[in-house]
């Protein structure tokens, strides 16, 4: 499913899960609803203040849905926009679906779509990054990042690659299931901070021997 708001914008998936999660938890405060790992934190905080229960998981459709039926939740969305509702459904993805729960839900606003997402925390990110490596690299990377991370005493997320946060941004490193491709994204709160992890990411990177192009 995807979204383009009054002003000409793609709103990212995430967003849309967001958005749509204040319909499924007003019947079911608490209720978990599952991201995939390369979600926005704003998505997570956001779920949070609407006194939803979200957990982070591996990117997947499949394994979105198994993980959906193993923690009960009625509610799960990936960035790559397949939405996945339980609630007054069966619990796989329809993109006819959501998006009559997106437009019935729309219509009971009398903002605009543009004023609806703004509402929500500010955030700057890159799109998906995919650096191109190989079957074995990617896989390597990754497990070096683990290492690195762990020598350095810093916390991070290990379900689906690295995901790494400090106070003023977070950056995702997996690899592709289904290419040879190194899969990242950054993420912080205003622009300045997001030049910062983003060189964040690239130092780190530096440190596995891993030079990316320029982003």
């Amino acid at each position: 499913m995807g979204v383009v708001d009054n002003k000409g914008r793609i709103i990212f998936a995430d967003k849309i899960v967001a958005f749509l999660a204040r319909d499924v938890l007003l019947n079911n405060p608490n209720s978990k609803i599952i991201l995939d790992i390369k979600s926005s934190q704003v998505v997570f905080n956001e779920i949070k203040k609407l006194n939803g229960n979200p957990i982070f998981w591996k990117t997947g459709h499949s394994l979105i849905k198994k993980k959906m039926k193993e923690t009960k939740a009625i509610f799960a969305g990936e960035m790559s926009g397949h939405i996945f509702f339980a609630d007054k459904y069966y619990g796989f993805d329809d993109a006819i679906y959501a998006s009559i729960r997106f437009l019935n839900l729309y219509c009971d606003s009398d903002n605009s779509l543009s004023k609806l997402f703004d509402s929500m925390e500010k955030s700057y990110n890159t799109p998906e990054l995919r650096f191109n490596s190989t079957e074995t690299e990617k896989f390597l990377i990754v497990k070096k990042l683990k290492n690195i991370l762990k020598k350095e005493n810093k916390k991070f997320i290990d379900i689906d690659g690295v995901r790494y946060s400090n106070n003023y941004g977070w950056w995702l490193v997996r690899a592709s299931n289904t290419q040879n491709i190194i899969v990242a994204r950054c993420e912080a709160n205003n622009q300045e901070n997001l030049k910062k992890i983003k060189l964040n990411l690239k130092n780190s990177l530096r440190k596995c021997n891993f030079i990316t192009p320029k982003f």
